[in-house]
């Protein structure tokens, strides 16, 4: 288990844990799942992470326990608003670190984007279609 321990609860998990990484779809049930009460229960040196969705984070809250050193910070690759607004202040608080929902995305994985739809609009004008669904 390499030094895993059994949470009872999210906030047993949220006080014992250095990095808390979301992983979830956004339903009812997630939506703000993670809000003022459950980041009170974060240490200081804590941070989150949220590449799942951005709404399974109240930003107001996570906001206000960034800029006062509540949790030592945050990375974010999704918002509840997105594009994020140029104004927002993820954009400029120190301890963020935040990406465009595209943080997985790789310079090599964003060249073969481009050389797919390039092979996709040349096989589409020569009328021998390379990718089909059937």
């Amino acid at each position: 288990m390499a030094g895993a321990e059994f949470a009872i609860s999210l906030n047993d998990l949220l006080s014992r844990s250095d990095f808390v990484s979301i992983h979830l779809v956004l339903s009812d049930r997630t939506r703000g799942l993670v809000g003022p009460e459950e980041r009170a229960q974060m240490k200081p040196s804590s941070y989150l992470i949220n590449t799942s969705r951005g709404a399974i984070v109240d930003e107001l809250a996570l906001k206000e326990v960034l800029i006062r050193g509540r949790i030592a910070g945050a990375g974010l690759d999704v918002f509840t608003t997105e594009p994020l607004p140029i104004g927002h202040s993820f954009r400029s608080l120190k301890n963020v670190l935040a990406t465009p929902h595209l943080g997985y995305v790789s310079q090599e994985t964003h060249q073969n984007w481009y050389r797919q739809v390039v092979e996709d609009i040349e096989s589409y004008l020569t009328n021998r279609p390379i990718r089909s669904l059937l």
